[in-house]
């Protein structure tokens, strides 16, 4: 999804693409066209009018004369002006319909790739895309893909009159005509290189801040903040060189795009006037044919101009189609009846029936590694116990079940392959790091229901231990204003929050209680002890003895790893 990938394969105009996963284009597209041909034939109707009242003024007609002709050309000028200010609203309407649009099947894209595919990218550089990148398709819909349909439809209708007015005029304009394009094509690929490479800066400076600010506490107590801050400064240095090649380039091609139909206009011009001269032109002839020749240069030189407009919103779109197509043949052709927004507000989905997972030779991909194989069968009411020192795979176990790892051989939950269950339907998962966000405790112990029952709430905190937490206290972002080991236990109550509430009836739990004095861990483990007796099937990763007390199987693992 890199901006040297998209910049390599040099798409057409309107990417097809985007008829297809936008809908609200299409509708676009047709009242643009409509718009732009009524706009032509104001453009003729002007000409003309303007022409016959300036002819009529020189040959002596008197002001009543000319008044029903001047009436109907200020007539002329105000249809133009309503025309123009409805192609305005209709591009921005539709660019704020299909950044929406973009953006939801973009969501629902990351959806379908799954955790593994998020854990190889940059989520600030998703972000940079799905955000600042998506809001430029303003200046894509509302100034660039309008002209581009002005220009398809009104120069050659407009090269077509002047032809059968004048031929000579016509012919003119139709072998200097090509010299914009040619022009335009040569300076819109150095232009897309170097927006490519804007772009690209821009997303390695977006990663570069997040991580930063992210890792800022580490980066002060070892001293090396200010080396961090010299590496986004240099990054940010570079961005603004990128963004100053790109305005360069566009200033050049609105130079050379003014020159050529300029010259133009002027061979044509001066070719009129000696046919004025000689008699051999008619003045209304000339003089219409005059006034439309820089309205048949104008629709190609305006499409150059918007284009440099449009490049960070044609940026954007390469990556988000390029998340899209990714996307497009893991999608199920029917959608999948696992979301807890789609299933019971109350009970058990379909695909979350109580059931037995097994996991059978089951080898996780970690990279380049792939691990030794794990057998384990985990029932409801049990507790499965994966114990091992540090590095020998047993959080890529827990990875594998919610899909953010690949792996080899068989898993299956209830007889079903647990790659084709969507995990959320399933499994209720508390990682190492609690990935709380902004907002009330409970909204994020209550995460991805639709409607949360406060009562429920209330219980799975307690159940985790953090029954002193008020469910109304607002957290900062990544759940700040709680302790380490106040936001370990507000994530597993997270977990079995989504299980009391029959959305999942497997609970995995990662290192919950590393963070846990040996009180607190005594009172967790009674909870996911009850959590089984009660019918929960519980896959637990920890590496304290105390743990053993409750499972009902152990596993252990060792550091090792087979060539992939």
């Amino acid at each position: 999804m890199s901006g040297t990938d998209a910049g390599a394969r040099r798409t057409p105009p309107v990417d097809p693409r985007l008829l297809k996963y936008a809908g609200a284009s299409r509708g676009f597209f047709l009242a643009v066209a409509v718009i732009a041909v009524c706009q032509t034939l104001v453009i003729i109707a002007f000409a003309w009018l303007m022409t016959s009242a300036i002819v009529g003024a020189v040959e002596g007609m008197p002001l009543s004369a000319l008044a029903p002709t001047l009436g109907l050309l200020a007539a002329v000028v105000a249809v133009r002006a309503v025309l123009l200010w409805a192609r305005d609203s209709v591009a921005a309407r539709a660019a704020a319909q299909v950044e929406l649009q973009l953006r939801d099947t973009l969501v629902g894209a990351v959806g379908v790739l799954g955790p593994e595919w998020t854990e190889r990218h940059n989520s600030a550089q998703l972000a940079v895309t799905a955000g600042r990148g998506l809001a430029a398709l303003e200046a894509y819909f509302g100034r660039y893909l309008p002209q581009l349909v002005q220009t398809v439809i009104a120069t050659p209708i407009l090269v077509a009159v002047m032809w059968w007015q004048d031929w000579i005029s016509g012919l003119t304009v139709l072998l200097t005509l090509p010299l914009i394009p040619v022009f335009m094509v040569l300076i819109g690929l150095a232009t897309r290189t170097v927006q490519q490479r804007q772009w690209k800066t821009l997303h390695q400076l977006a990663a570069r801040f997040s991580d930063t600010v992210q890792g800022l506490s580490t980066l002060k107590v070892f001293g090396r903040q200010h080396r961090a801050a010299a590496s986004i400064a240099s990054v940010t240095e570079r961005y603004r060189t990128e963004t100053m090649k790109v305005l360069r380039v566009s200033f050049l091609s609105g130079f050379a795009l003014e020159f050529l139909a300029s010259i133009s206009v002027a061979i044509v011009a001066v070719s009129i006037g000696f046919r004025l001269l000689d008699g051999s032109l008619a003045l209304m002839v000339g003089l219409f044919v005059l006034l439309l020749a820089p309205e048949a240069y104008l629709p190609l030189r305006q499409v150059g101009v918007q284009f440099h407009a449009a490049a960070e919103g044609i940026a954007a779109t390469d990556d988000v189609f390029a998340v899209l197509d990714a996307a497009a043949p893991r999608r199920p052709s029917t959608p999948p009846s696992a979301d807890p927004a789609k299933g019971p507000r109350t009970g058990m989905h379909a695909t979350a029936a109580p059931g037995i997972l097994t996991l059978e030779g089951v080898r996780v991909r970690r990279g380049e590694r792939l691990l030794p194989p794990i057998d384990l069968v985990v029932r409801p009411g049990e507790v499965a116990l994966l114990e091992g020192p540090s590095g020998s795979g047993k959080s890529s176990v827990l990875a594998a079940l919610r899909g953010a790892a690949g792996f080899e051989g068989t898993a299956a939950y209830g007889g079903r392959d647990v790659r084709d269950l969507v995990p959320s339907g399933w499994l209720a998962w508390a990682g190492q790091r609690p990935g709380l966000v902004a907002g009330p405790i409970g909204a994020n112990v209550a995460l991805g229901d639709p409607v949360p029952d406060a009562a429920v709430i209330r219980r799975a905190l307690e159940l985790a231990g953090a029954g002193d937490l008020d469910p109304e206290a607002e957290l900062g972002v990544q759940g700040a204003g709680l302790s380490g080991g106040q936001a370990q236990r507000v994530a597993v109550a997270r977990a079995f929050y989504r299980h009391l509430r029959g959305f999942a009836p497997v609970v995995a739990l990662d290192e919950p209680s590393s963070a846990l004095d040996t009180r607190t861990e005594a009172r967790l483990w009674a909870s996911v002890r009850l959590l089984a007796d009660a019918g929960a099937a519980v896959v637990l990763v920890s590496h304290r003895v105390s743990a053993r007390t409750i499972a009902d199987a152990v596993v252990h693992l060792e550091p090792s790893e087979v060539p992939a």
